[in-house]
C-alpha cells in the first residue's frame, strides 16, 4: 500500500471518529430553532430565516430565510417583518418589491422594532415604494433613534445639520451625531468631531 493511500484512509478514519464539535452545534441549533418555529416561537423562525440566509449551519437558501421571515411576521414578530422587509427590498428569495418591503417596514416599526423605523424613514427620504417626504422620514428616524439604532440617530443628526424636515440646526445635529457615536456608530464620531471643530 502506498503511503498516500494510507494518509487518506487515517484522514477519512480521524474525521468519522472525530466530527467537527462546531458542525455538530450548528446542526443542534438548527434543530432547536426548528423545533421553536413548528411550535409557533416566532423568534426562532426569525433565527433560522437568519441562519439560511447567512449559509450558518446550513447550506445558504435565501427562498428557505424568506419563508422562515414570513412565518414570523405572520406569527407577530416585528424584527420578521423586518427582515423579510429587506429581502424584498434587496430581492433575494423573492421578486424585487419596493412597495412590499415599505409595507413590511411599516409593519415592523408599529410593531415596535426600531430598526423598521429606521428603514422606513430611509424609504420616505429617499422617495422609494413612497412620494417622498423629509417630515416623515425625520419621524421615523427619530423612533429609530428613541429605539437605540445607531443609523436612526445619525441620520437623524444629518437632518438637523442640511435642514431637511426640520429646522436647521449644528447644536441637534452634535446631539444625534454623539448619540449615535455613544452607540458605536464611526460617522456619527466622525461628523460629532467636524461639527465640535466649527
Amino acid at each position: 500500500m502506498n503511503l498516500r493511500y494510507l494518509l487518506l484512509i487515517n484522514t477519512l478514519v480521524a474525521a468519522c471518529v472525530f466530527p467537527n464539535p462546531s458542525l455538530v452545534d450548528e446542526s443542534q441549533e438548527v434543530k432547536t430553532y426548528k423545533a421553536q418555529c413548528d411550535r409557533g416561537d416566532a423568534t426562532g423562525c426569525v433565527n433560522l430565516g437568519w441562519m439560511y440566509k447567512n449559509g450558518d449551519g446550513v447550506k445558504q437558501d435565501f427562498f428557505q430565510a424568506v419563508e422562515f421571515y414570513r412565518k414570523a411576521c405572520n406569527g407577530g414578530s416585528a424584527a420578521g417583518c423586518t427582515k423579510l422587509g429587506v429581502m424584498y427590498e434587496d430581492g433575494k428569495g423573492v421578486k424585487q418589491d419596493i412597495f412590499q418591503a415599505v409595507e413590511l417596514y411599516r409593519n415592523a416599526c408599529n410593531g415596535g422594532h426600531a430598526l423598521g423605523c429606521n428603514l422606513l424613514g430611509f424609504m420616505y427620504d429617499k422617495g422609494e415604494g413612497v412620494k417622498q417626504d423629509f417630515f416623515q422620514a425625520v419621524d421615523f428616524y427619530r423612533k429609530a433613534c428613541d429605539g437605540r439604532v445607531a443609523a436612526g440617530c445619525f441620520n437623524l443628526g444629518a437632518k438637523y445639520e442640511v435642514g431637511e424636515g426640520v429646522r436647521q440646526s449644528n447644536t441637534d445635529a452634535l446631539n444625534y451625531y454623539g448619540k449615535a457615536c455613544d452607540m458605536k456608530s464611526e460617522g456619527g464620531c466622525k461628523n460629532y468631531a467636524r461639527i465640535k471643530k466649527r
